[in-house]
């Protein structure tokens, strides 16, 4: 096991000192939580812990699967990874940058720039192009219309899918759909690829294809996270934490 999996293996998370909590990230680690909570009140003096003080590190270019059964607390670790909520406790740097405590307008900033989301709805314009949905987040992002169509081009290249560009959704099969999805993924050039249950609506043949796209995309330097409730899904990645009742219950290498 190694000093990484040590810290949080089996649950173990200690809360860090006072200045411990200052300390930036080094500038290998894309992701790092420290002692993270989430409680959600049911009211009637009734809480509900999601997440009970949580601490790991995920360095850049890692591939890493977070597993867990339903009610394990991942959909909820996933959400505040993705800057989709916040946590009630504990702090969390992503790329270097103290995230928890930022506002609403920062943290939609970080969404679209530093995260980029693959869903297993695929989440896709039904009216607009395979090109047009991958533009989209530059669009927000108010890049020129040249300099999107590049960019959105080499996206779709990068999963092999320039050629069905011009395609709409209902045109394209479920699994060229789910390479859309992560050309726009990938489009802002993000720090990390967050990925929840990307192969949930395939086939299982279809879903071999997406994570080998994922696995040249690993290849090729990018830091990914693949939130999944099933085995031979995250046995792709080369790094599995195990979550179960909102703790780490174990770290695991696995390539």
């Amino acid at each position: 096991m190694s000093g990484k999996e040590t810290r949080v293996a089996m649950g173990t998370q200690l809360a860090p000192s006072s200045s411990q909590e200052t300390l930036v990230p080094p500038l290998e680690v894309m992701i790092r939580t420290e002692n993270l909570w989430k409680t959600y009140d049911m009211g009637e003096a009734i809480a509900v812990h999601a997440l009970s003080g949580v601490t790991f590190e995920i360095d850049r270019g890692e591939y890493v699967a977070i597993m867990g059964p339903s009610g394990s607390g991942k959909s909820t670790l996933m959400n505040l990874i993705g800057c989709l909520d916040t946590p009630t406790s504990g702090k969390y740097w992503l790329h270097g940058r103290l995230v928890s405590e930022l506002s609403d307008d920062e943290l939609a900033y970080i969404r679209n720039k530093e995260i980029g989301f693959v869903f297993q709805t695929f989440n896709l314009l039904s009216r607009a192009s395979a090109l047009h949905n991958v533009e989209l987040p530059l669009v927000y992002a108010g890049v020129p219309a040249k300099e999107r169509l590049e960019k959105a081009q080499e996206a779709l290249r990068k999963v092999d899918l320039v050629e069905r560009m011009n395609h709409k959704p209902n045109e394209l099969s479920g699994g060229q759909r789910q390479r859309v999805a992560i050309a726009r993924a990938l489009v802002n050039n993000p720090s990390i690829i967050l990925a929840d249950e990307p192969t949930g609506n395939l086939d299982s043949a279809t879903g071999e294809e997406i994570m080998e796209v994922f696995e040249r995309l690993y290849e090729g330097g990018n830091t990914i996270v693949l939130v999944t409730h099933e085995h031979d899904i995250a046995a792709h990645a080369h790094r599995i934490i195990h979550v179960r009742d909102g703790k780490i219950e174990r770290d695991e290498s696995v390539k």
